[in-house]
This record gives C-alpha cells, sequence and structure tokens, in this order.
C-alpha cells in the first residue's frame, strides 16, 4: 500500500497516507460492552489497523447513521483523543476543541438533539450540563476517565469543604473546580458561589475569586493551582491531600504547625493531579532549550517546570502558539498528552514548504532513569473506532444504551463502566448549581 492520500479531513488541512497505524492499543473482546462486541470482532479481525483499513471499515456504518440522523448529530472529540481518531472524526463531519469549547458545543448548537462525545467522561458531562432539554449526550466508552478526577471524587472533597466552612465560615470560602472533575463537584462549587475554570482560563478565574477577598480552595489540579499561585504571586498556601486521603484528612486532627499554615492562606490546594504531565521534568526543557527549540507546556505540569518553559498554556493556546509560529523558529519542543502533540506535528507539517519541527519534551535522552511515555493518555484512548461505530449504529437502529447515556451527577465504576444515577430531584439541584458555577466561568471569561 503506497502512501497515497485517502482523504482531506474536514475541518484541519491534514492529510494522512493510508498506511499510517494508529497509535491505540487493541482492547480485548471483554472490554467492551455485550451489545458492541460483534464490532469489535470485526474490527480486530482486520488485517492491520491502518487509516486507509479502518476508514473502508467505518464508512458504511458511518454513512448510514448520518442519513440517518442528520443534521441533529453532532460528533465531538477531544484534542487529546487517541491516534489518529481526531482526524477520523473530523472526516465524518465531527469537532474538535478543548474542554472549555467542547462544554459549550451544547449549548451554543440547539438544533443538535443526538450528541456524541469520544474524550472522557467529566467532558460529557460537562457537555450534559449546559445541553438543551431535547439533547441527549452519549459517550463512546463509559470506561474513559481521568485520573485527576478519579482523584477528586465528591466524597474526597466534602470534608475539605465542610471543614473549611466550619472553622472559617461558609462565607470566607470559595471554591473553584477545575473542568476535571465530575458534576457533583461543580455543583458543590455553585452552591457556595464558586467558578469552574479551564486551562484556558485558569488565571483570570483565579484573579475574580481573589478579588472577592475570601480563601480560595481550588480543586484540583493541585499544580496548576501552584502555577497560578506563582503567576499572581500568592505566597501563602494549605494543601489538602487528594484521593482516599482526602476523604480521610480531618483540620481538627492537625498540628498547630499545619492550621497556622491554613490559618495564613489565601489558596488551599487539592491534591489530585494529572499522571501524565507529572512526567514531565525541568531536565527536559533544558535539554530542547539547547537543542535551540522553543519549549512551551500544559500548566497541569509541575511549576519546577513550568518556570523554566518559555511558555505555558491550555491546549488550544498551545496549538495556536505553534501553528502560528509565534516564536517565529519553527522549533517547538511540547509538554502536553502525546495524542495531541501528534496531531499537531501532523497538521503543522503541511502549513508551509518548511515544516515546523515539533518533538514531545519527553523524547529528550533519558537522563533520570525515566521510561518511555508511550502513546499519551491511555483511558481517553478507550475511545476507539468500534466504539465509535457500535454506539452510533446502535443508536441508528433505536436501541436503547443508557450504558453510554450520560446525565448530569452520574458516578461511572472506570474499571467495570457501571453508572450510578441520581433521582430526578436531585439532578434538578446539581444542573442547577453546577450550571450556575459554569455560568460564572462563561461570564467572567468572556467579559
Amino acid at each position: 500500500m503506497n502512501k497515497e492520500t485517502f482523504y482531506q479531513p474536514v475541518i484541519s488541512p491534514v492529510t494522512l497516507p493510508v498506511d499510517v497505524p494508529l497509535c491505540q492499543a487493541d482492547y480485548p473482546l471483554d472490554h467492551y460492552q455485550s451489545e458492541f462486541v460483534p464490532y469489535a470482532e470485526e474490527y480486530l479481525a482486520l488485517p492491520d489497523r491502518t487509516i486507509g483499513r479502518i476508514l473502508k471499515w467505518m464508512t458504511p456504518y458511518m454513512q448510514k447513521a448520518q442519513t440517518h440522523f442528520g443534521d441533529k448529530l453532532l460528533l465531538l472529540a477531544h484534542y487529546y483523543m487517541g491516534g489518529e481518531i481526531v482526524q477520523l472524526i473530523e472526516h465524518f463531519g465531527g469537532q474538535i476543541g478543548d474542554s472549555y469549547q467542547l462544554a459549550l458545543k451544547a449549548a451554543k448548537h440547539p438544533e443538535k438533539s443526538l450528541i456524541i462525545e469520544s474524550a472522557v467522561h467529566f467532558m460529557a458531562e460537562s457537555i450534559s450540563l449546559l445541553a438543551h432539554p431535547n439533547q441527549s449526550v452519549y459517550i463512546t466508552n463509559p470506561k474513559s476517565g481521568c485520573t485527576m478526577e478519579m482523584m477528586a471524587k465528591d466524597y474526597m472533597v466534602e470534608p475539605a469543604l465542610h471543614d473549611l466552612n466550619e472553622r472559617y465560615g461558609a462565607n470566607n470560602i470559595l471554591p473553584v473546580c477545575y473542568m476535571n472533575t465530575s458534576g457533583r463537584i461543580k455543583a458543590m462549587t455553585g452552591a457556595q458561589g464558586g467558578a469552574v475554570c479551564t486551562s484556558s482560563n485558569v488565571k483570570k478565574i483565579c484573579q475574580w475569586a481573589f478579588s472577592q477577598n475570601k480563601k480560595v480552595l481550588f480543586i484540583p489540579d493541585r499544580y496548576m493551582g501552584e502555577n497560578v499561585a506563582y503567576w499572581l504571586g500568592i505566597e501563602d498556601v494549605a494543601y489538602w491531600p487528594g484521593g482516599t486521603a482526602g476523604a480521610q484528612y480531618r483540620l481538627d486532627q492537625q498540628d498547630n504547625k499545619t492550621l497556622d499554615q491554613f490559618d495564613r492562606a489565601k489558596l488551599i490546594l487539592f491534591g489530585s493531579y494529572c499522571a501524565v504531565h507529572t512526567y514531565y521534568q525541568p531536565y527536559m526543557v533544558e535539554y530542547w532549550k539547547k537543542q535551540g527549540y522553543c519549549t512551551i507546556v500544559h500548566p497541569e505540569c509541575t511549576n519546577e517546570v513550568v518556570r523554566v518553559a518559555d511558555q505555558a498554556g491550555s491546549t488550544a493556546f498551545i496549538w495556536d502558539f505553534v501553528t502560528q509560529d509565534k516564536a517565529g523558529i519553527q522549533k517547538y519542543a511540547i509538554g502536553t498528552e502525546n495524542h495531541m502533540v501528534d496531531n499537531l506535528k501532523r497538521y503543522a507539517s503541511e502549513l508551509s514548504n518548511t515544516p515546523t519541527k515539533i518533538v514531545n519534551l519527553a523524547e529528550a535522552p533519558n537522563l533520570e532513569g525515566y521510561k518511555a511515555m508511550g502513546c499519551g493518555c491511555a483511558t481517553m484512548s478507550r475511545n476507539d473506532p468500534p466504539h465509535l461505530v457500535a454506539l452510533l449504529d446502535l443508536l441508528r437502529q433505536g436501541k436503547t444504551l443508557d450504558y453510554n447515556l450520560v446525565k448530569p451527577g452520574d458516578v461511572v465504576d472506570e474499571f467495570s463502566g457501571k453508572r450510578t444515577r441520581l433521582s430526578e430531584t436531585s439532578q434538578t439541584w446539581l444542573v442547577e448549581n453546577a450550571r450556575r458555577a459554569l455560568q460564572k466561568m462563561i461570564e467572567i471569561t468572556e467579559s
């Protein structure tokens, strides 16, 4: 098979050679829900997993679904989607964005009654929170979770908000939660007058929060919170542990030194974080700088990395900065999820006659004993072609797929995919308060 161009994606001017393989694991059949197994069997029986082969297999299913649903269908994916799935979804008319952009898609497109999201669960739930009553939101694989969100469940965070309110008064505690949290966390935040933030607007949201003259509880990312403190000159910071340790932590059991730190703190950080972004180390930045590259990292990286990098910003910021060659040197070393870096490499390579050189920071020689990063976010990669094809084809047939339907407040077991759903009354409360936090973010961001 030669490297001829198989198709022109709808949105990005990227052409994919048909013999490029997906950077994606093939999952065993028992990783698929029972209704999806026949589609997975077809997929796994393909002679190879090259773009040309996958497209030839997907196209009949996708065309049937698109003909059936027409303009009511909206396909969405995040920049971090595994392998070339981003371009595949674009090829079939889908839209790509960061978490903030995806959250607004349903609200801004009320005519789209069926929204299929290929990313992690909290992103699908954020879309659902802002959706209109006529819209249904589905995720291709409910097991596609986020390590950061998994370490900041509502039962882990509630003790922090409870103890801080009790010690300082609820009027003196203002929560700010990252988009990478569940709807339950967003509702807790909105109920106390706080706001959601994303990596693209975190500085602006936190500037607003600090202007309220209250202690700010940042839920999570611990390292993004440290970077905000660095950018805004906040020195008094306290830490609430993430994960199950956070559920067990109690202020009244801490020693006087720790309590004094909380008393002085302007910013309290809940301790969960992104396992991918904490892989990056300062020596990786320094190596690429010496090679003449502009280094640019995501703010979920540690503060030690952000301090030495040339630039730090959101997924959308990185994409724009590199594709517009804002450093003017056409050489970039990027510290973020590797699927996104690979997608950016391919996109940038076709923008001009002199392709921009792009590397992942982790491609620096292994000086510190770190293992290779691999393809990227493993959980997001669980949204593979058979999941997308199966979901759309079964919905076209009128099947009820409650396993994939995302409602506000759903709690999903990332291992089994089983979801626990709130009652309609509880959903109503959650939507009202989570929307309050999301609308506060939109108001501040777009002001």
